[in-house]
């Protein structure tokens, strides 16, 4: 397994933007497909977006298509989620997560591996 750090998370007024980062350490990266999740107080995880192991490929819930985009710099094991024209929907925890061995994984269960989350609050 790959361990994971999300960090860049904050406060955020609505219409603004965040970049979040994964850092990743331990196995391979590159043999990782990676997801980002949310979970909003009493509601279950969300699929936000998913990139694939190579970056070329990507995928994203409706909710966040075209405001939201993944990317990710296997040289510094690092991956990325930049949040743009931010909503009060979308305040939650977000999560990364790494899927070994899939091109590009969006399901909660083909991830093996899971940060810890970085809080996203956007104010109204």
């Amino acid at each position: 397994q790959v361990q994971l750090v999300e960090s860049g998370g904050g406060l955020v007024q609505t219409g603004g933007s965040l970049r979040l980062s994964c850092a990743a350490s331990g196995r391979t990266f590159s043999n990782y497909a990676v997801g980002w999740f949310r979970q909003a107080p009493g509601k279950e995880r969300e699929f936000v977006a998913a990139i694939s192991w190579s970056g070329l490929s990507t995928s994203y819930a409706d909710s966040v298509k075209g405001r939201f985009t993944g990317s990710r710099d296997n040289a510094k094991n690092t991956v990325y989620l930049q949040m743009n024209s931010l909503k009060p929907e979308d305040t939650a925890v977000y999560y990364c997560a790494a899927a070994y061995g899939n091109n590009i994984a969006t399901r909660l269960a083909n991830h093996d591996s899971w940060g810890q989350g970085t809080q996203v609050t956007v104010s109204s």
